[in-house]
């Protein structure tokens, strides 16, 4: 089992208990501070709310209030039989040419896909454009939804030239690059574009965030060995749970 990781006592020092911010707010703001500053690792087991309660004259209900803020941004989990732990920080992905699933597998975050949509389609005119290919080419269309520990992280709407290989089954299990790569496909560059919107109604049902809310929007074209494209990946997250990093050189 995990160990137990006691708070130190220091950490709730100067809590504005008269303040117009709630206390289970300000509690909940440290201690996502301290999973990001590693004071609190992954796999940390908290003490129990009755316990931090007393040490930090806090009432039970603020603790569990402040322990669920946390539970529903997807960085602490309750398991039964466990207690409260700590599972992960947001996924923060580099420039490199890699997926969601294997961002989050490299992570040891625990990827699930729940198939949203999945079809072989004649593209339009607008999106032949956009691949290259003549009407008459066959395109698979996929939409899937991406958790990590359970939490929802991001919609991923896919157009995807050459199908074959590529199941539902298949996406349930896998993530799509590590599928193109099985099949013998090389990935060799993607254009990224990243930007921000508010959310539409099915992306604030999906991700669980207040209808309007802003969604970090990432669209990306990847080319293989011989500059043709292989895929255009238009997805949506959520922004508290996902984060691009980038190195920017001065020349």
């Amino acid at each position: 089992m995990s160990t137990e990781h006691e708070l130190p006592d220091e950490m709730f020092a100067g809590l504005d208990r008269d303040g117009s911010v709630p206390l289970y707010a300000q509690v909940a703001e440290r201690i996502e501070a301290a999973i990001a500053n590693g004071t609190l690792p992954v796999g940390a087991r908290l003490e129990n709310e009755v316990t931090m309660g007393e040490r930090f004259q806090l009432s039970r209900p603020t603790m569990r209030r402040a322990i669920q803020v946390l539970v529903d941004q997807g960085l602490l989990v309750r398991r039964r039989g466990v207690g409260t732990q700590v599972v992960h920080g947001a996924i923060t992905r580099g420039a490199e040419l890699s997926s969601l699933y294997d961002d989050l597998a490299r992570d040891q975050r625990h990827p699930t896909t729940k198939i949203l949509s999945f079809e072989i389609l004649e593209p339009t005119p607008d999106l032949s454009a956009q691949l290259g290919v003549d009407l008459s080419a066959p395109v698979l269309h996929v939409r899937r939804l991406r958790s990590a520990d359970e939490a929802p992280i991001a919609v991923l709407d896919n157009h995807l030239l050459d199908p074959e290989g590529i199941s539902e089954e298949a996406l349930e299990e896998r993530g799509m690059y590590e599928l193109l790569r099985a099949r013998g496909t090389t990935l060799r560059v993607a254009r990224q574009v990243v930007s921000a919107r508010a959310a539409t109604t099915e992306e604030s049902r999906r991700l669980d965030v207040p209808p309007g809310s802003p969604v970090l929007i990432l669209h990306r074209t990847a080319y293989n060995d011989s500059g043709e494209i292989v895929e255009l990946g238009r997805h949506s997250y959520r922004p508290d749970r996902y984060s691009v990093e980038f190195t920017v050189v001065n020349k």
